[in-house]
């Protein structure tokens, strides 16, 4: 574990989208399937448009293959999200997008449960599944209820 930049340090937070701070740790359990469950109650970002800011708990749910996502690097990732102007369906795609690249997952799901701004609340959901798990995906895609 020598070699996470961010673990057991000072924290250093940056407020910009900063997709370096995600490390990886390896996993410790390859052969089993299961879900690892994060929850981040505190995200935040501003509307690209007029600059508001939007709060949401965002989930991440994901079986794992040979990597785990470092829970203080997730941290300091989400937490660069507070100043960057994105849209809600965009911020859970690129977080989608930066945990497939960085962990290659067997399976992957992002939900951000926006708070109400103007009247209306959004709530995102993305997913991905790779080889015996694509099923999976379409199937949790098919019948999400994003209530």
């Amino acid at each position: 574990m020598s070699n996470l930049k961010n673990l057991g340090k000072v924290t250093n937070y940056l407020f910009e989208y900063s997709p370096e701070f995600l490390e990886a740790i390896e996993n410790k359990n390859p052969d089993r399937n299961y879900f690892v469950k994060l929850t981040c109650e505190e995200f935040t970002c501003v509307c690209p448009v007029t600059h508001q800011p939007d709060f949401a708990t965002m989930k991440i749910n994901y079986i794992p293959d040979e990597k785990l996502v470092e829970s203080k690097s997730l941290k300091l990732y989400l937490t660069s999200f507070r100043n960057t102007g994105i849209f809600h369906e965009e911020a859970v795609n690129k977080i989608a997008d930066d945990l497939i690249k960085l962990l290659n997952p067997r399976y992957l799901e992002v939900e951000g449960l926006f708070s109400v701004r103007g009247g209306i609340s959004i709530k995102p959901f993305v997913n991905f599944g790779r080889g015996e798990f694509e099923e999976l995906a379409k199937n949790r895609l098919a019948s999400h209820n994003l209530e």
